[in-house]
């Protein structure tokens, strides 16, 4: 509108529809703004893209890669519970090989029985003491024998990063074979050999109890690396969804937004695109 003479005056321009490319730019924005939202609903993403928020990206990709090293590191953890368990199952089993060995002994020392009853009881007390000794050889973890003194250093990586303080050391230092353990030429098959046997069988006792402790120890180390982990794993995951994940509600508001941006801006376009047709009215 234009004033001449005190009076309003409307213009109308073709070549120039400046209503049009202000219309135009606005429902450009308002569709980035819809496309955005509907990306980060569609993916559950926030920063999708290193351009939706740069630092954010690389905060939430390094989180990323830090949350796959813990979830390793914690299934690094518990595979060495399993090879600690796979030793003590075994020991278990020669615990209670020894504890038989001992009621066989005390009850060969006591003259309640005969020197027939004893040879029974020293067939028994024979194969007992053999199977001691091939479950001791047998025990393996893979291909390491376990029961043996190998006295192998065994290196478990529980961490996410490089460093000593990601690492848990144990040696392979129990030796339960029968010879080791002092029962391989123990015998039951008269009363004096059975009463020096219970000298001996204790020792034994010892010697596996020795070996289940150092055990114990290191697994209930394991344990609690593997709490640890689950602890980091959570919290960083936490700070990481901060991050990274969309928040729906948020989302849903712009998308809502966009789209009434949208539908008003195509209405007014199609508005300022009517002013060429006023002109042409004018030269009818």
């Amino acid at each position: 509108l234009n004033e001449i003479n005190g009076r309003c005056k409307v213009s109308f321009r073709i070549s120039s529809n400046v209503a049009a490319l202000v219309a135009q730019r606005n429902l450009g924005n308002a569709q980035r703004i819809t496309d955005k939202a509907l990306k980060a609903l569609g993916s559950g993403s926030r920063v999708s893209d290193p351009a939706d928020d740069a630092a954010g990206f690389a905060i939430s990709q390094s989180l990323k890669s830090q949350l796959s090293g813990i979830k390793q590191a914690k299934f690094n953890a518990e595979g060495a519970v399993s090879f600690i368990q796979t030793a003590e199952g075994s020991l278990n089993e020669q615990n209670n090989i020894l504890i038989r060995l001992r009621e066989l002994s005390v009850q060969s020392a006591s003259d309640t029985i005969g020197d027939n009853e004893r040879e029974y009881l020293e067939k028994e007390f024979t194969q007992l003491n053999a199977e001691f000794d091939r479950i001791a050889q047998s025990a393996r973890y893979g291909g390491k024998k376990m029961l043996v003194g190998t006295n192998e250093e065994f290196e478990f990586h529980v961490g996410a990063f490089k460093g000593p303080e990601n690492i848990i050391k144990f040696q392979l230092e129990a030796n339960t074979t029968s010879q080791e353990v002092g029962i391989a030429d123990l015998s039951v098959l008269d009363q004096s050999s059975a009463k020096d046997s219970l000298d001996s069988i204790d020792e034994a006792l010892l010697g596996v109890m020795d070996a289940r402790s150092s055990f114990g120890a290191i697994q209930s180390r394991f344990q609690y690396a593997i709490d640890n982990l689950s602890s980091q794993y959570e919290n960083i995951e936490s700070a990481r969804s901060i991050i990274a994940d969309v928040d729906f509600a948020d989302e849903i508001t712009k998308l809502t937004k966009g789209q009434i941006l949208q539908d008003v801006g195509v209405s007014v376009l199609a508005q300022a695109n009517s002013g060429a047709r006023n002109a042409l009215m004018l030269l009818s």
